[in-house]
């Protein structure tokens, strides 16, 4: 009989450990996944000044893009948590669609190799923030269900689990873009 309690308290202490090192493993992936989407973001906000200064050589007029970009840039490069960080990048993207808006109406630009190489750099940036904010928003998903759910959920209630903020786009970027021929 004491054989048989001893043993039911050590599975249940076995149970009880699993539950905590598998939030604590989801909860370091997630950080490590956030900073590699922070990698990426500082990746982007380095590449950001060259491209400004190529294009600022054959659209010297165009100013208030310029401005923008510059502001969101600083905005994006302070901001703190998901939530705060997706706005910011949202708005950085948007004004960087508009410096490409601008770059369109100048021919000597688009056949620049530098502004060609630099453009291609983004898009590369572009695809490697994708692909981590793809993995750390499973990764977020994952934790929060664990969290959640029942018996962890009383578990990570005992031990301060909190549940993290996913990493969206704005609603803008949900949208289709219009193809015109």
């Amino acid at each position: 009989m004491l054989l048989a309690i001893l043993a039911v308290i050590v599975l249940v202490g076995v149970f009880l450990i699993a539950m905590y090192n598998s939030l604590v493993q989801l909860r370091v992936r997630s950080e490590s996944a956030w900073s590699d989407i922070d990698v990426q973001l500082k990746r982007r906000h380095d590449l950001i000044p060259n491209l400004v200064e190529t294009v600022k050589g054959y659209a010297t007029h165009e100013k208030s893009t310029f401005e923008d970009i510059a502001k969101y840039r600083s905005m994006a490069m302070q901001a703190t948590g998901p939530a705060d960080k997706a706005a910011a990048e949202n708005q950085l993207t948007s004004s960087l669609k508009s410096l490409f808006a601008v770059a369109e109406n100048y021919p000597q630009l688009q056949a620049s190799q530098e502004f060609t190489q630099l453009q291609n750099s983004l898009s590369e940036i572009e695809d490697a923030i994708q692909n981590a904010r793809r993995y750390y928003n499973a990764v977020v998903r994952d934790l929060n269900t664990k969290i959640q759910s029942f018996p962890t959920n009383i578990l990570a209630g005992m031990f301060g689990f909190q549940q993290k903020q996913f990493f969206e786009t704005a609603a803008t970027d949900r949208e289709p873009v219009a193809v015109k021929f």
